[in-house]
């Protein structure tokens, strides 16, 4: 299919318009030059005068998504680390998103999410309880270091 050429400049005006409506990441920009069928000579200049003029940060984008996945979606940190590396963010702006996440509110959160699961599979003979429980938290991108004595202290709390 055929599609309109834009030029540089109504391309930087979508774009300006793309990047003010929430964070974007430098591939997230690139994927939506491709899509808007912006000649690959142009992309390099657009997403420099996208930087310069301060629409596109990548550690901005990387701090407000990491907190955005923690507090929205209740995600762990093996998760939003997963995700922002799929989104082609360097691994200096991982660490660095990660550390704003309070360690006392994320270790409230992840007892929270296990004992909220650990109670919804009453039915559930003590085993299967305890692995779908573990397996839950893994999905949910939480350490496994610090997912076992959670569930530990919640069964054990649970047994008496």
């Amino acid at each position: 299919m055929y599609k309109k050429q834009l030029t540089k400049e109504q391309a930087l005006q979508k774009l300006k318009q793309y990047c003010a409506y929430q964070e974007r990441s430098h591939s997230e920009v690139r994927d939506k030059l491709y899509q808007l069928g912006v000649w690959k000579r142009d992309h390099d200049e657009i997403i420099g005068t996208l930087i310069e003029e301060n629409y596109l940060n990548e550690e901005r984008f990387a701090i407000a998504y990491a907190g955005g996945k923690y507090r929205m979606k209740q995600w762990g940190r093996v998760k939003i680390r997963y995700a922002l590396k799929q989104k082609e963010v360097s691994e200096y702006l991982i660490k660095k998103a990660l550390k704003q996440i309070d360690e006392d509110e994320y270790r409230i959160l992840l007892e929270k999410t296990a004992t909220e699961r650990y109670a919804s599979l009453k039915g559930e003979q003590y085993l299967v309880r305890k692995k779908k429980t573990l397996d839950y938290l893994i999905q949910r991108g939480f350490e496994h270091e610090l997912i076992h004595p959670v569930v530990e202290k919640i069964t054990a709390k649970n047994k008496e």
